[in-house]
């Protein structure tokens, strides 16, 4: 192996293992700490404030540090910070029974876990930008990180019930911490970035929300993601009522996952030939269809090939808005434009669809996914726009801002 190639081999491994263990947080976060919040005697509305209330103070947290950590081009020392404080709270979580305790740490818990990602994030696209690396090829770990979690903590749940749930997450918080000691020590290729402005006065954010084609990403990315909200809040809690067991609840993740895995596998070539804008498009049209079959009780014969359809709704949408910022945003605003991204799919956009499905929840059960279609619908028309934009090429201006 080459110089150059050892060099991509030490960056990229790091970064996988990174991903790896992130993903089993987020593996057995998602679908099962709402099983250990009912657990603990949570009422629907309960639940839904709980995964919520982290979601929408991402909007104050998440750019805020992604703005510092651009600044000073420490993605990683940030990302090692917010790892131990995620160890800290879930542990601390873990010794809550009260709805008021619950809703603290596990507010600060989730608050910490998602401010990691964009941090993550940006370190593997500097990869793809510097040293010729395949985003899709070191993300693809932690989509199969999560297929593993997601699987084994069904089999757990199955074994030990509904407490599990916490210390399975326990244990994705404690890989993070040793996996974020091992990422390369200097993700800078470029320096720091020097900034005239002090931190709150920085034009980062004005810079890229002035830009119409970018809002419109982010309402088609940020609305394509939020429209998973009543599938990640009450998914299994929906199947369980079905008489669907753990382990199989599990299992459909993992499906759903493993053709997220798929579609990542191959990105490079996707992108190459659909483009960052289609393939946010159709993420958007699966998840209608998703949504509306999901909210009919399909039987698991259906469920099956339905939970495919993940590949699309999650996996073409995220590949696609990866793509965009790095094809749009310039070098200094890249961990800024991650935050709003994050932000918007999995902050603003999802603690309202959190919300509505949680009060849909709890009087119509899965229907509450006819919501999800109808946010879908709104994403599928902005990300038409931008496919629409894209054919004129007026993207450059948001990187020439």
């Amino acid at each position: 192996m080459s110089v150059e190639g050892q060099a991509r081999r030490r960056f990229a491994v790091p970064v996988a293992l990174f991903f790896a263990a992130l993903f089993v947080v987020y593996g057995t976060n998602v679908p099962f700490m709402p099983v250990w919040l009912d657990w603990r005697g949570l009422t629907p509305g309960e639940i839904s404030v709980v995964i919520a209330a982290p979601l929408f103070l991402r909007l104050f947290v998440t750019p805020v540090v992604a703005m510092a950590a651009d600044r000073e081009m420490a993605h990683r020392r940030y990302l090692i910070i917010f790892a131990w404080l995620s160890l800290g709270f879930v542990l601390a979580l873990a010794a809550s029974s009260s709805f008021g305790t619950i809703l603290i740490f596990a507010t600060l818990l989730m608050l910490c876990n998602s401010t990691i990602m964009p941090l993550i994030e940006t370190i593997a696209v500097n990869g793809m930008r510097h040293r010729g690396l395949d985003y899709g090829r070191m993300r693809l770990w932690g989509s199969l990180s999560f297929v593993a979690a997601s699987f084994g903590g069904g089999v757990a749940m199955n074994v030990f019930g509904g407490g599990a749930g916490v210390w399975l997450v326990a244990f994705g918080c404690a890989l993070t911490v040793v996996a974020g000691q091992i990422l390369p020590a200097q993700d800078r290729f470029e320096g720091p970035v020097k900034p005239s402005l002090p931190l709150w006065r920085a034009e980062a954010l004005r810079e890229l929300l002035k830009q119409r084609e970018f809002r419109f990403f982010l309402v088609a990315v940020g609305l394509a993601i939020a429209s998973h909200a009543a599938f990640y809040t009450f998914g299994i809690l929906i199947w369980e009522r079905q008489g669907l067991s753990a382990a199989w609840s599990g299992s459909l993740w993992a499906i759903g996952v493993f053709a997220e895995v798929l579609l990542f596998a191959v990105s490079r070539h996707v992108i190459q030939r659909t483009g960052a804008a289609r393939l946010i498009a159709l993420g958007a049209a699966a998840s209608i269809v998703r949504w509306l079959v999901m909210a009919f009780d399909p039987p698991l014969a259906v469920l099956l090939p339905l939970q495919l359809l993940h590949g699309l709704t999650y996996g073409a949408t995220h590949i696609g808005a990866i793509h965009f910022i790095h094809d749009t945003v310039d070098r200094e605003k890249q961990g800024t434009a991650q935050a709003l991204y994050a932000t918007m799919s999995s902050g603003l956009a999802m603690g309202c669809s959190t919300l509505i499905a949680g009060w849909i929840y709890a009087s119509g059960g899965s229907l509450s996914y006819l919501a999800m279609a109808a946010i879908s619908m709104i994403s599928l028309a902005a990300g038409l726009w931008l496919v629409k934009s894209q054919r004129g090429a007026v993207f450059t201006e948001v990187k020439s801002a």
